[in-house]
C-alpha cells in the first residue's frame, strides 16, 4: 500500500514495513515475494481484474485495488497459498482497512480467478508492444523501444528475466579476506552462498536475511554490489598508484571495486551531489577498511579548476533511467517516459566536464545503469564527435563477454547481470 500510495521505491518502503511491524524471517520473505510479485505483474493482474470485475481497475479505490491485485497474485502465482485462503484473507484484509462495502466485490471478483486460474482470458494480440507490455507488466512506451533497439525475440526475453527471482550478489574485499574464507563465514551464519558462474571475488547469496546484520559484512568482508557494476571497475583496469576520480560515487561499489583492484594504493576521490549519500559512503569505507578513498561534495556538472587533467582515470557512471535494473527494483518500469526525457542532457554536461579531469593519455569511463540507447550509446557518440582527443578503446571482460570494440550493452538475459552499459575511452598525449 505504501509503495503506490505514497510514489515510494520498493525495496526501503519494503524494508521499513518488514522493521516497523517486527516481521521475522518467514513472515518478511512471503511479504517481499507478494510485493515484488505483484509489482511486477501488475499490468496483467490488472487486465485480469478488469475482465471480472463490474467497475474498470482504474476507477476503484487505491486500497481496494491493492487487495484485489495481492489476492489475484496468490491465486495465480503462489503455489503454497490455497485458494480459498486467499479469498478469505483479501476479504478480511479490505474490512480491516475500513471498508466492508467493497467485501462483496473482492469476494466475487477473487472467486473468478478462483474457477478460472487455469483458463484465464486471452490477452490482446493485435500488436507485439500491446501483448508484450500486458503479459509482462512493462509500459507500452518502454516495450516499444525495445522492439526498435533489439527486437521481439530479445525483447520478450528481457522482459520475462525482468520477473524472475534473482540471487543478492556480493564482491569480495580481497584485501581482508579470500573468496573461500568468505563463502565459509557466510555458511556458518546459514546464509547459502555460491561462488560467481564466471567473475572471481563475485559471490551469490540467498537466505541471508538483513546482510547488514552478518558477522562478515559487519567486518567489512564484502559490500553488495552487481556483477555488471564490478565490470565498469574491470573495464577501468585501475593499477597501483593512479590518480582517480568517481564523479558519480554514492553508494560507492566502483570506488570499493576500484580500491581493491589498485590494491589500496593511490588515490580515489569520491564524489556525490548528495550529503547523505556520501556519509553512507565514507561509513562504507571505514567498515572495509580503505585508506586509498577520500570524498568530496561536487555537482558532476560543475568545473573544478583544482581537478583539470589530474587524474589517470575518471569515471562517470552518471544519473540514468535504471531501466537495467529493473529485476532488482522492478517498480522502476513505472517511471513515466516523460521523466526520463531530461537525462540524456544531464548525462552529455556530466560526461563533458568529467573528461576534463583526465590527464592526456588517461582513461575516461562512461557508465549507466540502463539498456536505452539515447542514454548510452547516443550520448557517447556526440561526446566523441565533439572531443577528436579522445577514442574510443577495447577492452576484455571475463567469461562469456571477452573482447569489446571499446563499449558494450551488457543485457539480463543474455549474462545474468543487471543490464548496464559500458564505453572506455583514451585521451590523447
Amino acid at each position: 500500500m505504501q509503495i503506490s500510495g505514497a510514489n515510494a521505491w520498493s525495496d526501503g518502503s519494503l524494508k521499513r514495513t518488514i522493521s516497523q511491524n517486527g516481521l521475522d524471517s518467514r513472515d518478511a520473505a512471503l511479504a517481499t515475494r507478494l510485493a515484488y510479485g505483484v509489482i511486477q505483474n501488475r499490468l496483467l493482474l490488472d487486465y485480469y481484474i478488469g475482465c471480472y470485475c463490474s467497475q474498470r481497475p482504474g476507477h476503484l479505490e487505491a486500497v481496494v485495488l491493492n487487495i484485489l491485485r495481492i489476492g489475484a497474485y496468490q491465486i495465480l502465482f503462489m503455489d503454497k497459498i490455497p485458494h480459498r485462503a486467499a479469498v478469505n484473507e483479501a476479504v478480511e484484509m479490505v474490512k480491516r482497512h475500513g471498508r466492508p462495502k467493497a467485501s462483496g466485490l473482492v469476494n466475487a471478483v477473487l472467486r473468478k480467478f478462483v474457477t478460472n486460474w487455469l483458463d484465464m482470458p486471452a490477452l490482446p494480440d493485435d500488436a507485439p508492444a500491446s501483448y508484450l507490455s500486458i503479459r509482462y507488466s512493462h509500459p507500452q512506451w518502454l516495450v516499444q523501444r525495445l522492439l526498435d533497439q533489439i527486437g521481439e525475440d530479445e525483447t520478450e526475453r528481457f522482459l520475462r528475466c525482468n520477473n524472475e527471482i534473482v540471487p543478492t550478489t556480493i564482491q569480495t574485499n580481497c584485501l581482508r579476506c579470500s573468496d573461500d574464507e568468505l563463502e565459509k563465514e557466510l555458511h556458518l551464519s546459514d546464509a547459502a552462498a555460491e561462488r560467481h558462474p564466471w567473475l572471481d571475488g563475485c559471490l551469490q547469496v540467498s537466505g541471508t536475511g538483513d546482510l547488514e546484520q552478518l558477522p562478515a559484512f559487519q567486518k567489512g568482508h564484502f559490500w553488495v554490489q552487481d556483477a555488471a557494476a564490478r565490470l565498469v571497475a574491470v573495464a577501468a583496469q585501475a593499477r597501483p598508484g593512479y590518480r582517480v576520480m568517481d564523479v558519480c560515487a554514492a553508494p560507492g561499489g566502483k570506488s570499493f571495486a576500484l580500491a581493491v583492484d589498485m590494491g589500496d594504493r593511490g588515490e580515489i576521490l569520491s564524489c556525490d551531489i548528495h550529503p547523505h549519500k556520501l556519509k553512507l559512503l565514507e561509513n562504507s569505507v571505514a567498515r572495509l577498511g580503505f585508506s586509498s578513498i577520500r570524498t568530496a561534495l561536487a555537482d558532476g556538472r560543475e568545473p573544478h579548476t583544482a581537478w583539470l587533467g589530474q587524474a589517470d582515470l575518471v569515471v562517470a557512471d552518471v544519473p540514468c533511467s535504471g531501466l537495467g535494473i529493473i529485476r532488482k527494483k522492478p517498480d522502476i518500469r513505472y517511471k513515466p517516459a516523460r521523466d526520463l526525457a531530461a537525462l540524456p542532457d544531464i548525462q552529455r554536461s556530466i560526461l563533458d566536464n568529467a573528461s576534463t579531469y583526465v590527464c592526456p593519455g588517461g582513461v575516461l569511463l562512461y557508465s549507466t545503469c540502463t539498456v536505452l540507447r539515447a542514454e548510452n550509446e547516443a550520448v557517447t557518440e556526440d561526446f566523441l564527435a565533439c572531443h577528436p582527443d579522445f577514442a574510443q578503446e577495447p577492452f576484455e571482460l571475463p567469461g562469456p563477454i571477452g573482447w569489446t570494440s571499446g563499449q558494450i550493452t551488457l543485457w539480463p538475459q543474455q549474462y545474468g547481470t543487471d543490464g548496464f552499459y559500458i564505453c572506455r575511452m583514451r585521451k590523447s598525449n
